[in-house]
């Protein structure tokens, strides 16, 4: 029996195409459970990405072919999505016990390999591709669509728009790391998976949003919140740990901070992370906030200007406020109203 975590493209291209239809021209990329192609569409003329899905070794002819049924599908819901910061899903197609999904061919390289080769990003610019990411997991996220795995190799930067659009939408629920397995419960990146999926909850939205902030992170930081050399130790991280305090997210830090909250329930809202974003990519840092590498001296970088009157700033500064204030508000309150039960005993005795 041969190897079912090959890559099949030497099968494929027995005839040059998949499906008689897909013309392989070079691999783009590759992981633990994937080949990624740029191809050629023989019958619109086009150029396009041709995802190929390996199977993990060892596994029986019938689970091979749940999966595949299960790429199918996801691939299905996965071209339901129409939305800029997604990248479009044109087919899917099983072949040779293998599904192969042919997407919206993005040129440019991910965030990742950004990361790897420039170094952090400034925080206007990550805030940017923040709002972005966030549009495109809200426009999933209305249709019941989780993504379950973002993170940085996911993200795609066109290098002709400038635009950052979400890969791998779906096909992340049975592809994961070579680390995780689907028999083991939890599928993803270790350091980008939500806590409450660690301790077996199933994913929703906020899990989405939790591996946005931590995405966010990496992009500011240039390293994941929970990095660790084990994965044990990342899942030990992520479960009991507070991030390292991030040193160049500037107006970002708000955000990371509300999107990485443990607790589901806690954590940041989609409304509140986009009226932050919005604040955080305006032109250039708020020259208040300190910046690695630069004095934080006084106004002489800001002269103050006559206010403005812009529509949106109104509305996204309460909410910057609001969300930092809450808990000092909440004990304060609670000072105020121990006070006055104290006054009221002393004005009855």
């Amino acid at each position: 029996m041969r190897d079912e975590s090959a890559p099949a493209a030497e099968d494929a291209q027995r005839d040059g195409l998949v499906a008689h239809r897909y013309r392989l021209l070079a691999e783009l990329g590759r992981g633990g459970m994937g080949v990624v192609w740029r191809a050629r569409d023989e019958v619109l003329d086009r150029e396009v990405a041709v995802k190929e899905m390996l199977m993990p070794g060892g596994r029986s002819e019938a689970e091979r072919s749940a999966t595949a049924r299960r790429a199918v599908r996801e691939a299905r819901s996965a071209a339901r999505l129409s939305h800029p910061g997604v990248v479009k899903v044109f087919d899917v197609v099983v072949e040779d016990a293998r599904p192969w999904v042919v997407m919206e061919l993005v040129r440019g390289r991910s965030l990742q390999e950004a990361i790897r080769r420039d170094g952090p990003l400034p925080p206007g610019r990550a805030a940017r591709i923040g709002l972005e990411l966030l549009g495109a997991l809200g426009a999933a996220h209305a249709v019941g669509i989780l993504h379950r795995d973002v993170k940085p190799g996911n993200v795609l930067l066109d290098e002709a728009t400038g635009r950052a659009v979400l890969t791998d939408f779906g096909i992340a629920v049975i592809e994961g790391e070579a680390t995780l397995t689907q028999n083991g419960g939890v599928l993803g990146s270790p350091a980008y998976i939500a806590p409450e999926r660690m301790r077996g909850g199933r994913a929703r939205p906020e899990s989405d949003l939790w591996a946005l902030g931590a995405t966010l992170y990496a992009a500011v930081e240039g390293r994941a919140p929970f990095h660790r050399e084990d994965p044990v130790a990342v899942f030990g991280a992520v479960l009991t740990e507070e991030p390292d305090p991030p040193v160049r997210a500037g107006p970002l830090r708000p955000v990371l901070d509300g999107l990485l909250h443990k607790d589901p329930a806690r954590r940041m809202g989609a409304g509140t992370a986009e009226a932050l974003l919005i604040v955080a990519g305006g032109n250039g840092p708020d020259p208040t906030w300190p910046v690695p590498g630069r004095s934080a001296g006084p106004a002489t970088a800001a002269p103050a200007r006559p206010p403005t009157a812009p529509a949106a700033a109104p509305a996204t500064v309460p909410a910057a406020a609001a969300w930092r204030a809450g808990g000092v508000l909440f004990y304060v309150g609670t000072a105020l109203l121990v006070a006055g039960a104290l006054v009221a005993l002393l004005m009855m005795s």
